[in-house]
């Protein structure tokens, strides 16, 4: 990171003192407002809700309201920082949301590495949100934290880390194999870094038909039955790896027509990019500095690179996903957020990029397109209503 931008980002944070704030809704300038707003007007809505919950998302901000929640052990490149240092991140998170899908959050960091205290804590506070955003917990703490509040929650409980990730991932890849004019179904990707984001990868991949999958980690490809594979990992791998490779990352990648990088820098030569099919697909993603440097990547003949920094072209960004995500759930009072509604996130991204805007440097649709949000809402929300998974 540019030392400038990070003794601005100190400057800006000191003289910001905090990124969000809370704003009223309603003015209350006289007797007649205060007892409509608050009491004693206040206690027919209190007793309205009582008798039928439901009315919490219409007569309360619950309906448009996020929490976005941290242990604050795995922050953005940091690692585990903790939570109170995790609070800039999360208000930055929130103030995402506001901007760019008019969706309201609150920064929860939560004091606990043990499972059960952190769900049973999030499970306390839920009936004040319409959603649960899940940010930077480390593996595998984070899929025991989701798999459980899914189960005790009766509202949308989203890990961004893995599957806002995942939903990127896919509508690029969407677009790159159109462009290489290659079909999902026969094709064979690998994804270095089989932790949160890389299993959310893979997941999503093989729910959108991919012909073969390769999990590597720094010790090479996984296969069914590596001893090197933990519970998280068995569940996916054995869907995977048809071939039954067990060689190096290098070996993995050779006829390969996609890499998939959630994992360190300076993984991937050009060399490991030559040994690929014709037209290779790059989308490497450590933050922030790549496995592959798009111009090395481009040397070895990549047909298409993707990374996340905004200064590459295809900058594979969450912030294409997670608002519109989360805007078209609270919409319609989605349960939950499925796979169904994961993968029409994805299409609805790539389908913002026009076929004749459609080339090697844009894939995606840039983060800052103020379309993105409402097409994502709505191909998330129409989902949520055919699955019958809306409450509205």
């Amino acid at each position: 990171m540019d030392m400038d931008v990070k003794e601005k980002a100190v400057r800006e944070h000191l003289n910001w003192q905090g990124k969000i704030e809370v704003v009223s809704r309603v003015r209350i300038a006289n007797k007649d407002d205060l007892s409509v707003a608050y009491t004693p007007g206040v206690a027919q809505p209190c007793l309205e809700i009582e008798k039928n919950p439901s009315l919490s998302y219409s007569m309360t901000r619950r309906g448009n309201l996020v929490a976005v929640i941290t242990n604050g052990t795995a922050v953005l490149g940091l690692g585990d920082i903790g939570p109170l240092a995790s609070m800039p991140v999360m208000e930055g998170k929130c103030a995402l949301f506001k901007e760019f899908g008019g969706v309201d959050a609150i920064p929860i960091c939560i004091r606990s590495k043990d499972p059960e205290e952190f769900v049973h804590a999030v499970e306390l506070i839920s009936y004040s949100f319409g959603g649960i955003n899940l940010e930077d917990i480390a593996a595998p703490l984070c899929f025991e934290i989701e798999r459980k509040l899914k189960e005790r929650l009766d509202i949308p409980v989203f890990h961004d880390d893995q599957h806002g990730t995942a939903i990127v991932v896919g509508a690029a890849l969407t677009n790159a194999l159109k462009l290489a004019g290659k079909r999902i179904d026969n094709i064979t990707a690998v994804i270095n870094g089989p932790g949160a984001a890389g299993l959310a990868i893979a997941r999503l991949l093989l729910q959108m038909g991919i012909g073969n999958l390769i999990l590597c980690d720094r010790d090479g490809a996984l296969y069914e039955g590596c001893p090197r594979n933990d519970a998280e990992q068995k569940a996916v791998v054995g869907m995977t790896n048809k071939l039954g490779i067990r060689g190096t990352l290098a070996e993995a990648m050779k006829g390969a027509d996609v890499f998939i990088g959630v994992s360190r820098p300076n993984m991937v030569t050009a060399e490991m990019v030559r040994s690929m099919s014709e037209k290779p697909i790059v989308f490497a993603m450590a933050n922030p500095t790549p496995e592959i440097m798009p111009e090395e990547a481009l040397a070895g003949g990549a047909f298409i690179v993707g990374t996340g920094r905004s200064d590459f072209p295809n900058q594979i960004n969450n912030l294409l996903a997670f608002p519109g995500i989360f805007k078209g759930a609270l919409a319609v009072r989605a349960a939950a957020i499925n796979d169904e509604m994961k993968l029409a996130a994805a299409s609805g991204i790539a389908g913002l990029v026009d076929d004749n805007a459609l080339c090697p440097e844009y894939i995606l649709p840039d983060p800052f397109d103020r379309r993105v949000a409402d097409a994502v809402a709505k191909a998330v929300s129409d989902t949520a209503l055919q699955m019958g998974l809306a409450r509205q």
